[in-house]
């Protein structure tokens, strides 16, 4: 299978616009990238908007894209659905349901509501467990006290994520950090400041998928192999789990890095989800590329920046380009095979993408390669 098209709307603060209409935009430019006519399309896998539920959203897209897909409808893995409806939508094909599929996603926290991200953790809201940077302080805090990792470690990551940013002009957010900066920023919840959580963004973003036959048939100008995909999900809330250190992004990325016959070792640049930084140094430990533990020692030094060890995040992530949860960083794979990143690593020939939801709940994980 491949990824044939990608598109998206404009990032950051879009008033005025509603999730529907800006699916339709992503889908069309998608589309118009692959260079393939609306009317192939017979799949359509949409991700539901986190802000606001709406029953049977999928077929209103559909309806407003004027499709009547074979396969089609919303999924919910929180930030991890963009990468598993992407391996759903590559087995629906392999099985014959549809030929020709899209993946695409959009919300709009930012002049909408934010309702979602700031409610009550269930029976804990009672000792001040308040929307999700409760759940991610404990486990950074965890971290911290098992592996001594450091605030600064974690800034690394934000520094890496900002600088790439500052060089992307779709970046919602293009304003180069420091570490000294990073250490001056507000706690939000302690261990966590300001810098280390994602951005807020309105936006949608949107793939094409299809087999390699299929697209050399409709003359595709660009197509990147999917080499493999994978899930893994923890589900259990925060407080119910035996370890809070290791996730199921571990059985996620095996089991994609199995599918693809291949090993981190071979990925030369990755998308790794980071709505906060803790998230993104625990996701490249599950993921293989340093030992549990070693996380911060990884990210030290420039390691994760261009021309680093491993290059992560480089259109800026969560914490840069926007905050919209995950098919963004598809996207940014895809450019980086196809040479036109602009921040692209020399030579990249692997990519990994890493998806996530919830509180470290759920998990997906895709591989690009050329």
């Amino acid at each position: 299978m491949v990824i044939a098209g990608i598109g998206h709307t404009a990032f950051g603060r879009l008033p005025g616009r509603d999730t529907v209409s800006m699916n339709v935009e992503a889908c069309r430019k998608a589309l118009e990238d692959a260079g393939i006519e609306k009317g192939v399309v017979d799949g359509l896998f949409v991700k539901v908007p986190t802000s606001r539920f709406e029953s049977m959203y999928g077929q209103k897209v559909a309806e407003a894209m004027r499709l009547q897909p074979r396969v089609g409808g919303v999924w919910d893995q929180g930030g991890a659905t963009n990468c598993s409806t992407i391996g759903f939508a590559c087995m629906s094909i392999a099985a014959g349901l549809c030929d020709v599929a899209i993946v695409a996603l959009a919300d709009n926290p930012k002049t909408g509501t934010r309702a979602a991200y700031e409610r009550a953790g269930g029976d804990d809201a009672a000792y001040g467990w308040f929307g999700v940077h409760a759940g991610y302080a404990m486990i950074a805090q965890r971290h911290m006290g098992e592996f001594g990792t450091q605030a600064e470690q974690l800034g690394a990551i934000a520094v890496a994520a900002r600088t790439h940013g500052a060089n992307n002009p779709h970046a919602a957010l293009r304003l180069p950090l420091t570490i000294d900066k990073y250490m001056e920023s507000p706690w939000i919840v302690e261990p966590l400041r300001r810098d280390d959580i994602c951005l807020v963004s309105d936006g949608a973003a949107a793939v094409v998928i299809m087999s390699e036959a299929r697209a050399r048939e409709l003359k595709v100008a660009a197509p990147v192999p999917i080499l493999g995909f994978g899930q893994g999900h923890t589900s259990w809330d925060v407080p119910q789990r035996p370890v809070m250190t290791t996730t199921a992004a571990k059985v996620s990325a095996q089991t994609a890095y199995r599918m693809a016959g291949i090993g981190p070792a071979d990925i030369d640049v990755a998308q790794i989800y980071d709505c906060y930084t803790i998230a993104a140094l625990m996701t490249l430990e599950d993921y293989g590329f340093c030992k549990k533990g070693d996380g911060g020692k990884f990210v030290e030094g420039g390691n994760i920046q261009l021309g680093g060890r491993l290059p992560i995040n480089t259109s800026g992530g969560l914490l840069s380009e926007t905050g919209m949860p995950g098919l963004q960083m598809v996207m940014e794979g895809v450019r980086q095979m196809r040479g036109t990143s602009h921040n692209q690593v020399k030579g990249a020939k692997k990519c990994i993408v890493s998806n996530q939801g919830g509180v470290m709940t759920t998990h997906s994980t895709l591989i690009l390669g050329v």
